[in-house]
């Protein structure tokens, strides 16, 4: 592994362990064994590590969202697929959701991206929905302003469920992930087929 690329892996560890505001680059350096100096010739500063590590979290979330709108026959296996991975992706760069508002107030560059993936998103997920509907996951009667305050439902609860769990749950990763994946996907229940929703209560509440 490039040195780089050690730096960015402590960096989130060490993120998602003690917090964004508890750790320098002087930290992540005695982490790895490393002088100061040779961290800071790779990253001048911890701000410039963490607009990395966003951007990361972008592209993988970039790469499930085509995944799935790649997907002909999209089926309700396939929506909760993309949901679970989802959270599971959240989960491992967690600290960021953690101090989000910190992070957005301190870091522009980041707010700016975040604000262009709102816009961007919005319009990703109602060509998704659009995909459901067509494969008869979801009700073809749904009003487009349900359909388009639904990506507002999924970015609120998305973007603080990492902090509703360490204060309401305490879960591990596994049990979290899980919990609230659910959540989201009963979100989607009332917008199932009949036929669908017959199918959501035997799969995943009845095992729930």
């Amino acid at each position: 592994m490039k040195t780089k690329d050690k730096i960015l892996s402590k960096a989130l560890e060490l993120f998602n362990e003690k917090g964004y505001n508890n750790i320098t680059t002087r930290h992540i350096a005695a982490d790895l064994n490393m002088s100061a100096g040779n961290l800071h010739y790779h990253f001048k500063y911890s701000e410039d590590i963490i607009k990395i590590l966003f951007s990361e979290l972008i592209l993988k979330m970039d790469v499930l969202l085509n995944d799935l709108q790649k997907i002909e026959n999209k089926t309700l296996e396939d929506l909760y697929h993309f949901t679970f991975s989802t959270y599971d992706v959240f989960y491992s760069f967690r600290f960021i959701f953690m101090n989000f508002f910190d992070i957005l107030k301190n870091i522009p560059a980041i707010e700016s991206q975040y604000e262009s993936i709102n816009v961007t998103r919005k319009d990703e997920f109602q060509v998704i929905f659009k995909g459901f509907q067509k494969n008869n996951i979801f009700r073809n009667d749904i009003p487009d302003f349900i359909l388009r305050s639904l990506t507002t439902q999924i970015f609120i609860i998305a973007d603080n469920w990492i902090i509703h769990n360490s204060l309401a749950f305490k879960m591990n990763k596994e049990e979290a992930v899980k919990h609230y994946a659910l959540i989201q996907m009963n979100l989607f229940y009332p917008l199932l087929t009949e036929e669908q929703q017959k199918l959501y209560i035997e799969k995943y509440i009845s095992e729930s």
